[in-house]
């Protein structure tokens, strides 16, 4: 996974994100980690007109430039991702809902 980079995952809480094209989604406000390596791997977006729900977005192929995230996934992709609450802990069930929504492999310590 390429994911940004810096000294502290928790760094990217608060910096914008775009979507493919370059428009703004949201803002980061959590960054979850892969339980097996550590790495970050998913964030969670706050998103919709008044900032009210908060979806999940892999850092897979994202990009990290000028305090934002840009994410390889159009908007419409990020709004229509499974509603999951953002609780400290993905579930291998609703992780492998998120990945089927992205159109991605499962990484190899996912359904631990």
């Amino acid at each position: 996974m390429t994911a940004p980079h810096g000294h502290n995952p928790q760094d990217l809480a608060g910096l914008s994100v775009s979507d493919k094209d370059g428009h703004k989604v949201g803002t980061v406000q959590q960054v979850y980690l892969d339980d097996a390596t550590g790495k970050p791997e998913w964030i969670t977006v706050r998103t919709g007109l008044f900032g009210t729900k908060e979806t999940f977005v892999p850092l897979s192929g994202a990009r990290r430039s000028e305090g934002q995230v840009q994410v390889p996934y159009g908007r419409e992709d990020i709004k229509e991702a499974p509603r999951i609450d953002a609780d400290g802990h993905l579930e291998p069930s609703e992780e492998e809902n998120l990945y089927r929504h992205y159109n991605m492999t499962p990484s190899r310590s996912a359904g631990r």
